[in-house]
């Protein structure tokens, strides 16, 4: 049987009183295509129950740069949080213990014991949690829906000066991805040496920059490109490389090798519908699932 959605409505439930959520197994939400059955049924998740969930909503590298660590924040949505306590998680299904629970304010931060239902808390992160992601104890499988991702307007050409650094800027650039900072593609059959990356504003590419050379130690050349639209490809028969595009339209990936196409202007996506019979594009803002 699918595994049953539920989507946190934080307007609702900014104090953890009221955790309403959404159960059909359809993915409705913020920039989503409207179900093609009938509407979901609301579901609430008592935050005084036993059973724990909470969702990633933030990760951060390199708070401590003497140790280079990298901290996953969630909102704890129902149950009670113990250190040390096993939890699912809901991405891969596997069991985990959450190592290190701290709280922070500001710049100070202190190792907690326990938690509850409307709490923030830290756990070390080693590189398996992404934004978005469930975490749950229990016997009924749950996923909160993924947090809106938005569009990116602006987009560059990205690679590292020194060429003896590559390590250090893959793992740069992936981590502040990551993070949700930026989104990075890449072209087409052509591999990671070049990286191209998408942000909402250009002061996120001061920002990249920035980070790259007082964080990871790497300089960076960036190219600016003239794309301003970016859509998914949807139809599941569709060659990205047989379709009939301008010259101004480029082909890329997502880092899950999921096709996406880039467009300088608005007609070129119309133009593209128009020529490829059985094309369907997506906008970039949905929700991350």
């Amino acid at each position: 049987s699918p595994l049953p959605r539920h989507s946190l409505e934080l307007k609702i439930a900014p104090s953890g009183e009221n955790n309403v959520v959404y159960e059909d197994g359809s993915e409705v939400g913020a920039g989503d295509t409207p179900p093609k059955t009938s509407r979901p049924r609301l579901v609430s998740i008592d935050p005084f129950s036993d059973d724990f969930s909470a969702f990633v909503f933030k990760i951060q590298a390199n708070m401590n740069k003497a140790h280079r660590d990298r901290i996953a924040f969630m909102r704890i949505c129902s149950g009670k949080f113990d250190a040390g306590m096993e939890v699912i998680h809901e991405r891969d299904g596997k069991k985990m213990r959450l190592s290190a629970p701290q709280q922070m304010m500001a710049e100070n931060r202190h190792i907690i014991d326990e938690a509850y239902a409307g709490d923030i808390i830290g756990v070390f992160d080693p590189g398996i949690f992404s934004i978005g992601d469930t975490l749950y104890t229990g016997k009924s499988p749950i996923r909160f829906e993924g947090i809106p991702t938005f569009a990116p307007e602006h987009f560059a050409r990205v690679r590292q000066i020194d060429t003896m650094k590559r390590k250090q800027f893959t793992k740069g650039i992936y981590q502040i991805a990551e993070e949700g900072a930026i989104q990075i593609f890449r072209e087409v059959n052509t591999g990671m040496e070049e990286i191209l990356v998408g942000v909402v504003g250009v002061l996120q590419f001061e920002v990249l920059t920035y980070r790259l050379k007082n964080e990871y130690n790497v300089e960076i050349r960036m190219e600016q490109l003239p794309y301003e639209h970016i859509r998914w490809i949807t139809s599941p028969d569709t060659d990205p490389a047989a379709l009939s595009l301008t010259s101004d339209t480029k082909r890329v990936e997502d880092l899950k090798g999921n096709p996406l196409l880039l467009f300088q202007h608005p007609w070129s996506i119309t133009t593209a519908l128009e020529r490829n019979e059985g094309l369907t594009l997506e906008d970039f803002s949905r929700n991350e699932l």
